[in-house]
């Protein structure tokens, strides 16, 4: 492997690797390696904050590694308490198989299909017995996970850790074990989980596995970690147009780390582009393009691309309407003795999705952006949209269709 390679994938959009030197040993050694990759099937839509990571597995399987999905089914039925301040709730089975199927779908938008090997953890803890969770347990002492920083900070606070929490970081480090992983991936938050398997490897007699700690990605607030709790993430679905406008909204400062974490810009053309944003020598607004751009030709291709960079110039920066063809389409119910007479444009503003609840729509009312066919809505009173009509809030248009 060259110098150049071997850079790419041990440092860009890399925060640590556990043990870095042992690590590269295995990549020179031309074994294929076992990549695990485990997810937590709570939470069923991946946004670009999980693309940091799958695009480093992506790069390993391009040099012949194989990644190993695993689809949490029992852990997500705990919950990972990881970065959070309150006990988890559980799932059922049919909720994890659900978010399973979409997070999959997602998965592979990144990821090669055909080099992954997707298993559920229910082939080996379905096997499981009382006397096989309390070997585990007791490899470990309450001290140990204590030390764990999310668990500390509640312990300290006073807030409530369940016993099943504590199981958590076991039963994914027994992941490792069962599969014999030889580098497992997770983001910086999973640092305590990822040692747990590879000491729980090694003291099953296995070679301890590799821990590749990604970074965290903040998201278009530029405040905290991307999450779709946060509203603050750009999902790997999201149409084209909604795609390349949330890029467009990442702060400036953050604009380079995206560049880094998520594209193939070459490493010598990003220190330029540091180098001109450092003396003022460009415009930002051009390179935030080229990375909207380049981040939605990787999930839409080059023209819906182009298209969307189009739209964005039209709508946003022109501030024209949008093309008929570009305009999402609603209905509100049939025209004639079907649609409520009640339903007012605040209603209308949650059915077509452009508000999230009726509070919203009505906040955006109040505040002066929401119009119908090109007239301002001063009420939230004022009756649904009549079919054919046009509504705008802020830099989103839909048209009634009846």
């Amino acid at each position: 492997m060259d110098q150049s390679t071997l850079r790419r994938i041990t440092r860009r959009g890399v925060s640590e690797i556990i043990s870095h030197a042992e690590f590269v040993k295995l990549l020179e050694a031309g074994r294929p390696l076992r990549l695990k990759m485990g997810f937590d099937p709570s939470r069923p839509d991946i946004h670009l904050g999980h693309v940091v990571g799958l695009r480093k597995l992506r790069q390993l399987q391009d040099l012949g590694h194989q990644v190993i999905l695993i689809v949490g089914d029992w852990t997500a039925q705990i919950g990972d308490p990881s970065g959070q301040s309150i006990t988890r709730p559980m799932l059922t089975h049919e909720e994890v198989v659900e978010n399973a199927e979409s997070y999959m779908r997602q998965f592979f938008k990144v990821v090669d299909r055909e080099r992954t090997r997707a298993v559920w953890q229910s082939e080996w803890f379905g096997k499981f017995s009382l006397t096989d969770v309390i070997g585990l347990t007791s490899r470990f002492t309450v001290a140990q996970f204590l030390n764990r920083e999310d668990f500390a900070r509640r312990f300290q606070a006073q807030r409530p850790i369940a016993i099943t929490e504590l199981l958590y970081p076991l039963l994914q480090a027994y992941d490792s074990v069962a599969i014999e992983a030889d580098v497992e991936f997770g983001g910086t938050d999973q640092r305590f989980n990822l040692l747990v398997g590879r000491e729980l490897q090694e003291m099953r007699g296995q070679r301890p596995q590799q821990c590749f700690l990604m970074p965290i990605l903040v998201g278009t607030d530029g405040v905290q970690k991307m999450s779709k709790s946060l509203d603050n993430y750009i999902g790997v679905e999201e149409p084209p147009n909604d795609m390349y406008g949330k890029v467009m909204r990442v702060d400036d400062d953050l604009m380079m780390q995206y560049f880094e974490y998520l594209t193939d810009v070459p490493v010598e053309e990003l220190e330029e582009m540091r180098g001109a944003v450092a003396e003022q020598s460009v415009n930002p607004m051009e390179l935030k393009k080229r990375l909207a751009r380049e981040i939605t030709t990787q999930f839409h291709g080059l023209e819906d691309a182009r298209a969307a960079e189009a739209h964005f110039e039209r709508v946003v920066q022109r501030r024209e309407a949008p093309g008929e063809n570009e305009m999402p389409r609603y209905s509100l119910g049939p025209s004639s003795g079907g649609r409520p007479e009640v339903m007012s444009v605040a209603d209308a503003l949650v059915k077509t999705g452009t508000a999230k609840s009726a509070g919203e729509a009505k906040r955006w009312i109040r505040q002066g952006a929401v119009e119908v066919n090109g007239e301002k809505v001063k009420t939230d009173r004022v009756p649904a949209p009549a079919p054919d009509s046009i509504i705008r809030v802020g830099r989103r248009y839909v048209r009634v269709t009846d």
